[in-house]
């Protein structure tokens, strides 16, 4: 039984990519994987270019450890994600980049969501 689920942990790893903290998301800059964490705080900048939302886990802007980006030609597909999100621990999978230091992960559909 342990040696399957030893496969099973191995395989999801190796289809989902890995799971990470958001501490642990800057050592993983240029990798697929999911980024759990506590959404603290959200912004929607409507009048900045590309009317992004930005979405802070585990500590609050300026001092966030990770950021859930969505861009406003996206946002329609959420339901206001810095309130709804808010409060919420969430993990997101996809590509991991940097933007001035600070790890983050774009997303461009809720199902990137959980």
């Amino acid at each position: 039984m342990k040696k399957i689920l030893t496969i099973l942990i191995l395989l999801t790893t190796l289809v989902f990519g890995s799971t990470l903290t958001t501490a642990q998301a800057s050592s993983h800059i240029g990798e697929n994987a999911t980024v759990c964490g506590k959404v603290v705080s959200g912004y929607y900048a409507s009048r900045s270019n590309g009317e992004p939302t930005f979405l802070n886990l585990d500590e609050a802007y300026p001092n966030q450890k990770f950021t859930i980006v969505i861009w406003g030609d996206d946002r329609d597909q959420f339901n206001n994600p810095e309130t709804q999100y808010n409060g919420q621990k969430v993990c997101i999978t996809g590509y991991i980049d940097s933007y001035r230091g600070t790890p983050q992960i774009v997303a461009e559909s809720p199902s990137q969501i959980r």
